[in-house]
C-alpha cells in the first residue's frame, strides 16, 4: 500500500526528522539520538518517508544514510503555492480595511 505524502507529513516526528537530514543524512541511530523514541520507532517513520519518496537512502559500508528527496519537496510547495496565494491576497485586502478605517478616524 503506497501511502499518501501529506499523511507522511502530518506527523510531528516525521516533519521532525525531515527538518533533520535537510541538514545533512543520517542514519537511523544517529536520527533516534534526537528523539525520546526506540530506534525501530524512527525506523518505521523513515520506512513511511521512504515509501513516499521524501527521503531517499544510500549505503555507504556498513551504514544506510538518509537525506531530502528535494524534488518531492518541491512538488509539496508547489501545491501548497495556491493557498499561500490566496491567503496573501485576504491579508493584503484586510491590511487595506484596515488602512482605510485608520484614515477614517483620522
Amino acid at each position: 500500500m503506497r501511502r499518501d505524502i501529506f499523511q507522511a507529513l502530518a506527523d510531528p516526528t516525521r516533519r521532525a526528522i525531515i527538518a533533520l537530514i535537510a541538514l545533512q543524512a543520517m542514519t537511523p541511530n544517529a536520527l533516534a539520538e534526537n528523539f525520546n523514541t526506540s530506534r525501530q520507532s524512527v525506523s518505521k517513520h523513515l520506512r513511511i518517508l521512504t515509501e513516499c519518496e521524501l527521503v531517499k537512502q544510500q549505503q555507504q559500508g556498513r551504514e544506510i544514510y538518509y537525506s531530502l528527496e528535494i524534488e518531492k519537496m518541491k512538488e509539496v510547495d508547489k501545491w501548497m503555492i495556491q493557498f499561500r496565494e490566496i491567503w496573501e491576497t485576504r491579508f493584503r485586502q484586510l491590511d487595506n480595511v484596515l488602512s482605510t478605517i485608520k484614515k477614517q478616524k483620522k
